[in-house]
């Protein structure tokens, strides 16, 4: 399930900080992204590597430098499972609502 592996990759809160600063649509290279993360550089590497795994973001190599950049397809593929469940408990909770106004 796609879902699943986007959930357990924004899992961690360095992963999901992450995935936070590049939601404003534009590239940024690995040295700005772990900036401030309370981890090293070659830590942040490692967290970049799972949201990778994920198809969270991907990455592009330019001369010395690599970008890394949201995939926002993924996160629809997240959104869609999230609205089945809503849409589901809106089902039950209606379904409850009417039981128990048309059982006094």
């Amino acid at each position: 399930m796609i879902a699943a592996q986007i959930f357990k990759a924004l899992g961690d809160p360095v992963r999901l900080e992450i995935v936070k600063r590049l939601a404003d649509g534009s590239s940024h290279t690995m040295n700005h992204l772990s900036k401030d993360l309370g981890i090293t550089r070659q830590g942040a590497r490692k967290q970049i590597q799972v949201l990778v795994s994920a198809n969270v973001v991907y990455l592009k190599s330019i001369g010395r430098e690599t970008l890394v950049t949201l995939d926002v397809s993924a996160l629809e593929a997240a959104r869609t499972f999230i609205t089945t469940l809503e849409s589901q408990w809106d089902e039950r909770l209606l379904a409850l609502k009417n039981f128990v106004e048309n059982d006094n």
